[in-house]
């Protein structure tokens, strides 16, 4: 039995969706946002000291507790792939493609994704009223100087990526596309994917698995509403 320690609307949604895929035995743990922050409550720290999520604790290890996302899929591949349907044959050419975009998701993707958040917020509560037109103004410049061009690259790169096959690894679906999900997800979600018709095909490939469908029946599809 695999537990899901599950934070609503955020990247544990990538887990959910893993565990369907493999088919897992599993319980879902859904935890609620603070209202004022929008972070994790502290009872995540009960699971794991950084009380984050996702995390993962194995009842059959024990209770042991696996965050971070790469790790969490590289953890369940490895322990509950069993037809290894989910990761390409290791020293193979789709292998290390599949690691770089199980790693790049997280290490290069998501940073200015978050930063982009964060400063979305400085024009609102719980910012202060008279500090709102500085943080705005503040959010504009770096969302035009730098955050946009970055953004932009990267889903250029990607859409070059996905030019030669339908998925990021290669011709076959694996772990790794479930990684990138939740980036493209989050873009979409945030702007819209008009100029990158490839990205809108591969969330559209995604949202059409059954596995990922179950996923969100259970803990809903990440918005930024």
């Amino acid at each position: 039995m695999i537990k899901l320690h599950h934070l609503e609307n955020s990247r544990s949604q990538r887990i959910a969706w893993l565990l369907e895929e493999l088919g897992v035995d599993h319980e879902i743990v859904t935890y609620r946002r603070d209202p004022a922050t929008l972070l994790a409550p502290a009872s995540l720290r009960a699971v794991h000291p950084l009380g984050k999520s996702p995390v993962i604790t194995d009842e059959g290890r024990g209770g042991r507790a696996i965050a971070e996302s790469g790790a969490i899929i590289d953890y369940l591949v490895a322990h509950h792939d069993r037809d290894d349907r989910l990761a390409p044959p290791a020293g193979s050419e789709a292998h290390e493609r599949y690691r770089f975009w199980l790693h790049h998701a997280e290490g290069s993707a998501m940073p200015p994704l978050v930063m982009r958040l964060v400063l979305s917020r400085l024009g609102q509560p719980p910012v202060p009223a008279l500090a709102r037109p500085l943080g705005r103004l503040f959010a504009r410049g770096v969302e035009q100087q730098y955050l946009g061009p970055q953004v932009r690259q990267l889903m250029d790169y990607w859409e070059a990526a996905l030019e030669a096959s339908p998925w990021f690894a290669g011709e076959a679906f694996s772990a790794a596309d479930i990684q990138m999900s939740f980036p493209v997800l989050a873009l979409e979600a945030g702007g819209g994917l008009d100029e990158h018709p490839r990205l809108a095909a591969f969330l559209g490939a995604c949202r059409e698995r059954e596995a990922y469908r179950r996923a969100v029946d259970r803990v809903g599809e990440f918005s930024l509403g």
